[in-house]
């Protein structure tokens, strides 16, 4: 399975964004799906994550309230609806794909990762 995350770019504060992971070369729809961060200087994090069915969903803390993920799997997408950005949403969004919904990094596949850019 292969991850292609887009949707990143330079924003400012408050505005929103949103993130689309495409999966390709396998049975997305199997797959429970995820998103992950990485700022600069600090470890990789989990966002959010989603059942393959859709119907059980993750946040991080820093996410509930704001973020949304959702999924299409009719269209092999996973999204994350970024509202209210703040700078320290600023980082590389990746998305990751696996077997089970897991509240950490216990993901198969990854994707390259996309740049979220929030400016004060």
């Amino acid at each position: 399975v292969q991850l292609q995350a887009c949707g990143g770019g330079l924003v400012q504060a408050g505005d929103s964004l949103r993130l689309t992971c495409t999966a390709s070369g396998g049975t997305e729809g199997d797959l429970a799906m995820a998103w992950f961060r990485q700022a600069p200087g600090k470890e990789r994090e989990q966002v959010a994550a989603i059942a393959w069915s859709g119907g059980f969903t993750y946040y991080a803390r820093s996410a509930k309230g704001r973020f949304t993920i959702s999924r299409d799997n009719a269209k092999n997408t996973v999204h994350l609806q970024m509202n209210s950005l703040k700078p320290e949403d600023t980082a590389v969004y990746y998305c990751a794909a696996g077997k089970n919904m897991d509240v950490g990094f216990n993901y198969d596949y990854w994707g390259q990762g996309t740049l979220v850019t929030v400016s004060s």
